[in-house]
């Protein structure tokens, strides 16, 4: 078996001779505000497909955020909620949506509900999590763990090709550099793509600074933009970024969230490098 390239997730298609993917979304469900983000989302990408741009999206949000810094740090909805908030975005606005597991037997339950699982970089080398997921039948996203070099996310993939997954994202989104902070070397976009398949760049925790805060991670969103342009010109599929209204009310990530209103003038930009370099 070989990898697919490229990989249909729900109603799109992401990878070799597609149009720009954009996985977005906030860092953790909230019943409160994760289905205005999304409608908004779902605006934005609308907006610049009437006027021919090439765009497409997927809805993110995790019910559990499993590795926070600190025990007192809000989580999320958990698994039940968590999945009734996905499935009423995906009615709502028609869009596919993603999630992250932690566990293998999250893999099933999550499964009846998105079109694309993923894996967090911590547990990207978890191999009894990759078989659970790629047993879904479902295509799979693995981020590269902080602590792995790119070729090694070859191996990552000959797993889930064993266990019967060939419809494999892989995603950057930096390296552990010196105490708190996070480093990328663009050369593993490049790497990883050589690998057969899609690559997405996540721009948003690329930015963060882990522990950097008061028990909470930190992180520099200003940063964001100019490594999202960054990444684009090297040639990815997919960009992934974490958005909200107003990320200082955000309980997980805020400091190295996109604020909503400034996505728009960074997707004209981007997509802008992405038609420059495709007509190289």
């Amino acid at each position: 078996m070989t990898p697919n390239n490229p990989v249909q997730i729900g109603s799109v298609r992401c990878g070799r001779g597609q149009d720009l993917l954009l996985i977005a979304g906030p860092c953790v469900l909230q019943r409160e505000t994760s289905l205005e983000i999304a409608v908004r989302l779902v605006e934005i990408v609308r907006d610049f497909k009437t006027r021919g741009e090439g765009l497409q999206f997927v809805f993110k949000g995790s019910f559990d955020k499993a590795n926070r810094t600190s025990a007192n740090s809000w989580r999320g909805p958990g698994l039940d909620e968590g999945l009734r908030i996905l499935a009423e975005i995906k009615e709502a606005t028609g869009a596919p949506v993603t999630t992250d597991i932690h566990e293998t037997i999250q893999a099933e339950r999550v499964a009846e509900v998105v079109d694309l699982i993923q894996i967090p970089a911590f547990l990207a080398r978890q191999t009894d999590l990759l078989a659970a997921a790629a047993g879904t039948g479902k295509p799979v996203h693995v981020k590269k763990g902080q602590f792995m070099a790119p070729k090694d996310m070859e191996r990552v993939v000959e797993k889930l090709l064993a266990f019967g997954c060939a419809n494999v994202l892989l995603g950057e989104r930096g390296t552990f550099f010196g105490y708190g902070a996070l480093v990328n070397d663009f050369r593993s976009l490049v790497i990883m793509r050589q690998i057969g398949v899609p690559v997405v760049f996540d721009a948003t925790h690329s930015v963060q600074r882990p522990s950097a805060g008061d028990g909470v991670s930190s992180g520099d969103r200003e940063f964001v933009a100019p490594l999202a342009r960054a990444a684009v010109a090297t040639g990815i599929d997919a960009l992934f970024l974490e958005t909200h209204f107003d990320p200082s009310k955000s309980p997980s990530d805020g400091p190295n969230m996109l604020p909503l209103d400034e996505l728009p003038g960074l997707l004209e930009t981007v997509l802008k490098i992405r038609k420059a370099v495709s007509e190289q």
